[in-house]
């Protein structure tokens, strides 16, 4: 008989350390990673789903964000073994500031072209790869720097450089020069063989054909980027309209589903420029206390108002959160970051909208596109 301990998502969020509304969240998106199992006619979680939690945690709370682990994912296994974590917060745990978009160093990136024939070459001698050990080896190929590595598009949090190594491989497969033999691991072809023994002209004729192939997955994230743009520039324009009051239920329930702790907002009037206070812990131990003003797209907030913010906290909290639907001025953002005994966080109107888009605030699911892949395990012999 299997006694396999069995948790339900409000367990499993609890054993790891966060709110069951945190903890659901991120069941929900990497439940591919999350197996469960009907008992009671209940759908309930094993203890793999614990453990896979616990590593969702460790590497979130080394400052990986949600969708930077997704855009891991794709190019790496789930680790498994505490090397394992270690090597990929290593990997990609990176400085917030590094990673602003810089169009010269995009333009410094290999391009698809580029890394074609070199990718071919990693892995001439027949052997399987992983697709993370061929990415280091690009790396190491053309002496990519930490920025080159991480630098990201401009309103994605997708990689540039892995973004292209994935639309090189696959090219790559599509054209029969690597094979993938299992999931995420890849083994040259002797059409790849072949072509890498072809003349310059030649290589440089079916390189140019290669980069022609569009990986169909790509132009669906694309369009959906292109939506999602969209819709954050309609939900800021409804933000902007809604009443005061609203705005800031809005912001303390964005803020409480973010799993920051329960939330409340403070009385309506003679509120001392705090409009809303988040408990971290049950007692009120740890309050992050909140601020929200629903401005004009035109009108920004500058230093004075932010500095007004930072006085009401005096006495009360170490940490704020002051959100807008407009934006902050450059010495707004100055003066939070030269603050030493509390933090405060600026949100502008922008990443607000994104943040309710990522955390479904204000928003309901349209269409739901399902792609399937090769399970590779189940060709496997028992």
């Amino acid at each position: 008989m299997n006694n396999e301990k069995l948790y339900s998502k409000i367990e499993m969020s609890r054993i790891v350390g966060w709110s069951e509304a945190n903890g659901r969240r991120w069941v929900k998106n990497f439940k591919e990673y999350f197996p469960t199992k009907q008992f009671q006619n209940r759908v309930m979680y094993t203890n793999e789903s614990l453990r896979n939690l616990k590593t969702l945690k460790k590497l979130n709370e080394e400052g990986l964000t949600s969708p930077v682990i997704k855009d891991i994912l794709k190019n790496e296994e789930f680790p498994s073994t505490g090397n394992d974590i270690v090597r990929i917060i290593n990997k990609y745990k990176v400085d917030e500031v590094r990673i602003e978009y810089d169009e010269k160093i995009k333009s410094t990136i290999p391009s698809m072209g580029e890394m074609m024939i070199p990718y071919l070459e990693m892995i001439k001698d027949g052997k399987a790869y992983s697709a993370s050990e061929i990415t280091d080896k690009l790396v190491n190929y053309f002496k990519l720097s930490e920025e080159q590595r991480i630098m990201r598009y401009e309103h994605t949090p997708d990689s540039i450089l892995l973004t292209r190594v994935r639309s090189v491989r696959y090219s790559l497969k599509k054209g029969n020069y690597i094979e993938e033999i299992n999931k995420l691991t890849y083994r040259i072809t002797s059409d790849g063989l072949d072509l890498l023994n072809e003349s310059n002209n030649e290589i440089k004729e079916e390189i140019e054909e290669l980069e022609k192939v569009v990986d169909p997955l790509t132009i669906v994230k694309e369009k959906l980027n292109d939506l999602k743009e969209e819709l954050a520039d309609s939900l800021l324009k409804q933000l902007r309209n809604v009443h005061w009051m609203k705005f800031e239920d809005i912001v303390v329930e964005l803020l409480t589903v973010m799993g920051y702790g329960d939330g409340r907002v403070t009385q309506r009037s003679n509120d001392e420029g705090i409009d809303g206070i988040i408990k971290e812990d049950k007692l009120g131990l740890d309050n992050i206390y909140v601020q929200a003003k629903r401005y004009a797209e035109n009108q920004s907030i500058g230093r004075n108002a932010v500095q007004g913010f930072s006085g009401a906290l005096d006495g009360k909290a170490r940490k704020g959160v002051f959100i807008t639907t407009s934006k902050f001025t450059d010495n707004a953002r100055t003066y939070v970051e030269s603050l030493e005994a509390k933090k405060i966080i600026l949100i502008d109107g922008l990443e607000l909208a994104n943040l309710m888009i990522s955390y479904d605030v204000g928003v309901d699911v349209n269409h739901t596109f399902v792609v399937k892949a090769i399970d590779y395990d189940y060709f496997k012999d028992e």
